[in-house]
């Protein structure tokens, strides 16, 4: 199943802190494996509590200098980053296919280019960091300041490394705050080859630092470190709860964005085929590891078995397989335990009643592949329905009125996306408006820019990224009085 010789060779990782390459400081390593093979393929560098502190330290000593760089150099900084990710786009695209194993195709025309155009955009936002002229009853001049907030803890999961790294790191620089990035475990190639070529494009040594290793370990000691002003955290609800209990013992702001288990609302008036288009790529879009995907598709009673019927026809027929095949559309998923999980959750469904309309199987073979999976009749209350599956199964249920779908959709404890298909334009705006979700889509999935905020409601998180709605969570606001009083 795989094609061996189109993967790209990497070099051992190591911890990149003031601009310097180094081991870790206990010499442990942790392995980086290709999920389509199931090999290992490198090793990273497993950063301790000490490495953790000097890349704090890096990060520290460098901030007044950033801080006080040219809004005007800082911009130019981040645009060459966005050009240098471009020209070097295969190399990204290519280490990044080997590390998660999302389609090589689904990392050159997606991932990556969407990470230089956050680099450009935050550049152009760079220049929009200012305060105010306040009018107050009494003889002053008054005015406010946007102000960096110093060192940033960026901790970004497995599944969009090279995209949720740039959602964090290009604001957090735009606004003169320095970063140090601890990347998932499995997963911190594009995070290393991003330290160097952000190096390149400008970035002073110390400005962006890069920690890898074991989250409880390298992880944790990032998110307690006094030194640390922010925390940027991207990852499942679980480990987030730990990290917002860790930033409130000491009251650190957070941004977290959390999982997710978006409803995807199929209404009678629905075009069937641009539907059942969206709503394949909502539940198999990077292998359905994707915290805005589409699991829980809601359907219309009176289209339901009509969607489930053209649903098992066209779900087998998606290309699975090697993530450097050109046609590949669904690879494996990252690791083992997340292939596991997805098993799990099937036996769950079966035993819950469940019927399996497409899929239901693990791949046999090398890697951890598994069919694409589409579920029915399960109840409403199922852990199936209501849980994150984070893998590419799509459970379907049918309702009967507008009231019931919205209910049904908002009947989890998630709220990051959500979708709906209809014709009519009144119906779009109502029901957008009543879903408990951070961005809505409408007959699509998945549009994303980063002029787009994104962010969860309820367990799904709170803050936002992309947008100047980002910037801004990466600055704190100073008040400025100065008496004219004679």
């Amino acid at each position: 199943m795989t094609v061996v010789d189109r993967r790209p060779k990497v070099e051992p990782g190591q911890l990149f802190v003031a601009g310097h390459w180094r081991p870790a400081a206990g010499g442990e390593r942790i392995d980086i494996l290709d999920p389509a093979t199931g090999r290992t393929v490198t090793t990273a560098a497993a950063a301790t509590p000490t490495d953790v502190g000097g890349a704090v330290a890096a990060a520290r000593a460098a901030f007044p200098g950033w801080r006080d760089t040219p809004a005007r150099e800082r911009a130019r900084v981040l645009r060459r980053a966005s050009a240098l990710i471009m020209e070097r786009a295969d190399e990204l695209a290519a280490v990044e296919s080997l590390d998660v194993g999302k389609p090589i195709a689904l990392c050159r025309n997606v991932d990556v280019p969407t990470a230089a155009e956050t680099y450009e955009y935050y550049a152009a936002l760079a220049l929009t960091v200012e305060g105010a002229h306040r009018e107050v009853p009494f003889p002053a001049h008054a005015y406010t300041r946007r102000e960096p907030l110093g060192v940033v803890a960026a901790i970004t999961p497995f599944n969009f490394p090279i995209i949720l790294s740039s959602t964090k790191l290009a604001p957090a620089l735009a606004a003169g705050n320095t970063v140090v990035h601890k990347p998932a475990d499995e997963t911190p190639l594009s995070a290393l080859l991003m330290a160097g070529l952000l190096t390149e494009a400008g970035v002073p040594a110390g400005v962006v630092n890069v920690v890898t290793g074991v989250g409880a370990v390298a992880g944790d000691a990032l998110l307690s470190h006094p030194g640390v002003d922010k925390i940027a955290f991207t990852g499942s609800t679980a480990v987030g709860r730990h990290a917002a209990a860790v930033a409130g013992e000491h009251l650190k702001p957070v941004t977290m964005e959390l999982g997710g288990n978006a409803a995807h609302i199929v209404f009678e008036d629905a075009d069937l085929t641009r539907a059942v288009e969206a709503v394949i790529k909502a539940f198999v879009f990077n292998t359905g590891q994707f915290c805005m995907g589409g699991p829980r598709l809601l359907v219309h009673r009176s289209s339901y078995e009509t969607i489930l019927e053209i649903l098992s026809q066209a779900v087998p027929g998606i290309p699975v397989g090697d993530p450097f095949d050109e046609a590949t559309v669904v690879g494996p998923m990252a690791a083992e335990r997340h292939l596991a999980k997805v098993e799990e959750y099937l036996r769950v469904a079966v035993s819950e009643g469940g019927r399996v309309v497409a899929g239901g199987e693990r791949i046999a073979g090398d890697g951890f592949f598994h069919q694409p999976t589409v579920l029915a009749d399960l109840p409403a209350d199922s852990r199936v329905v209501r849980e994150e599956i984070f893998g590419p199964v799509l459970t379907v249920q049918a309702f009967d009125t507008e009231d019931e779908a919205v209910e049904l959709a908002n009947s989890t404890p998630y709220g990051l996306a959500a979708g709906l298909q209809t014709r009519d334009v009144a119906r779009a705006h109502r029901v957008a408006a009543r879903l408990d979700a951070g961005i809505v889509w409408v007959n699509d999935w998945a549009m994303l820019d980063p002029a787009m905020p994104f962010g969860g409601v309820k367990h799904s998180g709170f803050g936002r990224e992309n947008g100047p709605e980002a910037l801004h969570d990466y600055t704190r606001t100073k008040s400025v009085l100065i008496s004219l009083a004679p």
